[in-house]
């Protein structure tokens, strides 16, 4: 067990640093427009959504109702419906930690998971280790937020700065590219095609096409070989 939360720590540093970061951002952000750690410390741990969190700030203060709220969602975080099926398999056997596991699958979470051992332990562990991260930037933030006078402009580019570092060190630890080259492409088409404000979902539901039909004609070529 020792060995394993170890492990656990060691390959959870880069999100450690990152986590931090945004969350003290996503606390700023939340003492700007009014709400103290309390709040902050909530939707960090019922909410935990990241990208989410930091435009739930925006919809909490200008008083969104539900039906924006729930749309909004969808869209920032409908890239869970496609990566979330990768893990059904790995979750089959987490017992009274799969729902957990299920709801503390964040970006950076599913990044170390993917590549690495199947073991349910290491997996709880590396998904409790990046929401204490998590919390505990957010809380941090939010009381320095209250103690010293910070400027928020531009914090929340922290996350976009998140999502490279971890495109990189994706691209160096395999030599398949493809599935980056895909989702990069995919990306930039449907951001001409559809706009900044409603590419999202298309582009994710290519992408799931362009994968899925690669994956069988790779089967399909594996077979008749």
């Amino acid at each position: 067990m020792r060995g394993i939360f170890r492990r656990a720590v060691r390959d959870t540093v880069p999100v450690m640093t990152g986590y931090l970061v945004l969350g003290a951002g996503f606390g700023l952000l939340m003492r700007a427009n009014g709400f103290g750690a309390g709040w902050a410390a909530a939707m960090s741990l019922f909410i935990y959504a990241g990208s989410m969190q930091y435009a739930g700030v925006e919809l909490l203060a200008s008083g969104a109702g539900l039906v924006s709220v729930a749309l909004t969602t969808l869209m920032v975080n409908a890239r869970h419906l496609f990566y979330g099926i990768s893990m059904i398999g790995r979750y089959k056997h987490a017992g009274a930690a799969k729902p957990y596991l299920i709801f503390s699958l964040t970006d950076e979470t599913y990044s170390i998971l993917c590549s690495a051992p199947k073991d349910r332990r290491y997996d709880l562990w590396v998904s409790v280790l990046d929401q204490a991260y998590w919390v505990f930037g957010t809380v941090a933030g939010n009381l320095l937020g209250g103690a010293l006078p910070f400027d928020t402009t531009g914090v929340d580019f922290a996350l976009t700065a998140l999502f490279i570092t971890i495109f990189v060190q994706q691209w160096q630890s395999t030599r398949q590219h493809f599935p980056a080259l895909c989702g990069v492409g995919v990306s930039a088409v449907c951001l001409w095609l559809f706009g900044p404000d409603n590419f999202l979902v298309p582009a994710m539901l290519a992408i799931a096409a362009v994968l899925l039909f690669a994956g069988e004609r790779k089967e399909g070529g594996e077979k008749d070989a």
